[in-house]
């Protein structure tokens, strides 16, 4: 099913009509008044690039991120208004702040290859323990932010420190967003350790209502945004240095680095079918261990699908 979508993999979100048009590595997001038409591409992208399409992906993500927004409300407001598609969101119209709020459990991916290039963590003005091995769990999950920029262009890292100094967020904005972001993702790995698996890192993004009020945007705890790790043997794989079993969207990122020694600068390699059709399988997985179903889909044009969708609702 997974091999047989791939000539109907959706790489772009056309609908003029919905409003004015943002599209982003993965959405395609159109604006009216004050709701947004998120749809979500099965657009791949890695190493801030947007590298290829994966079957089935947008729906997958969009599947993840309306089931953790539901299941988190009591932690954070979120942005959602309608579901009237698999792949598509209508959300209300908020100012992002410029941050992405990236929360780790443990000293891996991106920040472990930062402390073996020899960076560490100084970019985040954090000092980690020189000790620490690779994939080892942190005593409390730490905050590595990034700034947020455009598409084709490498999101950076910043310090807790200057994002406010900057005038990012005020001092007070960014206490709520801190305190929102690492109570979500206690409830993250708290459902995870129940489903068998480990959430490792994930991002979140915020919003600002008129009265600037806050609120949880664009996804959450889906495998596009965070790291899932299967649990069981996980304690022996770090013990013995063993890679770990991931769920998640790193199997792509190692497969650029292992085999086209590619880490997002100079031209994009291409990615064979057999390695979309994997990384599918490894988002199927996650999505049935995290909600506990067994997952419908359907071969067929997603575009069309979608667009009939957005008719029925009355958004076309």
């Amino acid at each position: 099913m997974l091999r047989a979508q791939l000539p109907f993999t959706l790489r772009e979100a056309d609908f003029p009509t919905l409003g004015a048009h943002y599209r982003g590595k993965v959405r395609d997001n159109f604006t009216r008044g004050d709701r947004i038409v998120m749809i979500t591409s099965d657009r791949l992208s890695a190493f801030d690039r947007v590298l290829t399409s994966v079957p089935f992906k947008g729906e997958l993500l969009n599947r993840l991120t309306t089931f953790w927004f539901e299941k988190t409300r009591h932690i954070a407001r979120n942005h959602i208004l309608d579901v009237p598609d698999p792949s598509v969101m209508v959300v209300r119209k908020l100012r992002a702040l410029p941050v992405e709020v990236v929360v780790r459990g443990r000293l891996t991916g991106s920040l472990w290859r930062d402390v073996e290039a020899g960076k560490g963590a100084s970019a985040y003005g954090i000092a980690l323990d020189p000790s620490m091995r690779k994939d080892q769990a942190f005593e409390t999950p730490i905050l590595t932010p990034s700034t947020k920029e455009a598409v084709g262009a490498h999101d950076l890292p910043i310090s807790q420190a200057e994002i406010v100094a900057r005038g990012l967020v005020t001092q007070a904005q960014w206490a709520e967003v801190s305190e929102k972001a690492l109570a979500l993702f206690a409830e993250g790995q708290r459902w995870a350790k129940e489903r068998g698996l480990i959430l490792v890192d994930t991002k979140y993004e915020f919003g600002l209502d008129e009265q600037d009020g806050l609120w949880l945007i664009d996804e959450i705890h889906t495998a596009d945004s965070s790291r899932y790790w299967i649990a069981e043997g996980s304690d022996e794989r770090f013990a013995s240095g063993a890679e770990q079993r991931g769920l998640d969207k790193e199997f792509i990122r190692q497969w650029l680095i292992r085999e086209r020694n590619w880490k997002g600068d100079g031209p994009a390699p291409e990615i064979p079918d057999d390695v979309r059709v994997q990384l599918a399988e490894r988002y199927c997985q996650l999505v049935e261990l995290l909600t506990g179903g067994s997952i419908m889909l359907a071969v067929g044009d997603t575009r069309a699908r979608i667009e009939q969708a957005l008719r029925r609702s009355g958004l076309l």
